[in-house]
């Protein structure tokens, strides 16, 4: 569990695991929650009884089911509770009873919970990706649905290699401390295709290790930070000439630049 330190209280973060590795994160103070792309309604319904808390929002990146699929539920969940909702999400998607559409720079104010967040477009992932980042306080967090993972990213379902690197670069310039928030366990997996094209990263080799570590005793690898992932994370390196050495053995015919290094690293992904 992580903290947004704010001047008045501390706004705790916790995940709630939907499906087989998604992760819902709940910002909450001791009587109010809002969710981050809560795809299951069910496992947030049973976090909010548990805690006893009240749902005040919603904040969504993207338009697909498991980021999505809860919101009508809870919606109804909050009606029936006479509590006022509020749900956020990307303006250039199609997003179930979005009720604030945001674009790059927009601000969300969760008053309850004393949190402001900035807009960020992220197109790649999907066409109107977008992620919440707060800077209040001294610890930045980073909302990033699936943007960013640790040591990997999105797959490019609607966008352009080009509007992801372009998104990533717009993270990578964030605060090194700002603590990232991705809506997936896929860290192990990211780090063994990470480790194929940067084999002689002494910081990724650190890592995997520690993730390892984390994931044979059952634990979260998230948060990850930015700093942390300009060291590992390959979608991040592709300036490094030691990553666009590797992107020719996948294929020679692509020049020195990070784009085409970046375009040919996520198709070797896409097929690893």
């Amino acid at each position: 569990m992580s903290a947004i330190k704010t001047s008045s209280s501390a706004v705790n973060i916790k995940a709630i695991q939907a499906f087989s590795d998604n992760y819902i994160w709940a910002i909450t103070n001791s009587s109010t929650a809002a969710l981050i792309d809560p795809g299951d309604a069910k496992v947030c319904i049973e976090f909010l009884e548990k805690n006893q808390l009240n749902l005040s929002a919603i904040l969504i990146t993207h338009h697909h089911a498991d980021h999505t699929g809860g919101i009508k539920e809870l919606i109804a969940y909050c009606q029936q509770k006479q509590q006022t909702i509020t749900v956020y999400g990307p303006a250039h998607e199609n997003i179930p009873y979005c009720d604030v559409k945001l674009t790059e720079n927009d601000k969300v104010k969760l008053t309850e919970l004393n949190a402001n967040f900035r807009v960020i477009d992220l197109p790649g992932h999907t066409a109107g990706h977008i992620a919440y980042f707060a800077n209040d306080n001294n610890i930045p967090v980073l909302f990033c649905g699936d943007t960013l993972f640790s040591g990997g990213c999105g797959r490019l379902f609607e966008g352009s290699a080009e509007q992801m690197l372009s998104s990533l670069t717009k993270l990578a310039n964030l605060p090194e401390n700002t603590q990232v928030y991705c809506a997936h366990e896929y860290t192990q997996a990211n780090l063994t295709f990470a480790l194929t094209v940067d084999p002689n990263n002494q910081a990724l080799i650190n890592y995997s290790h520690k993730v390892n570590e984390l994931r044979a005793n059952e634990l979260s690898t998230i948060p990850s930070s930015i700093g942390v992932e300009k060291q590992v994370n390959p979608f991040l390196r592709c300036h490094e000439t030691s990553l666009n050495a590797s992107a020719k053995q996948f294929d020679a015919t692509i020049s020195e630049s990070e784009q085409d290094t970046f375009t040919v690293i996520r198709r070797w992904k896409d097929q690893f």
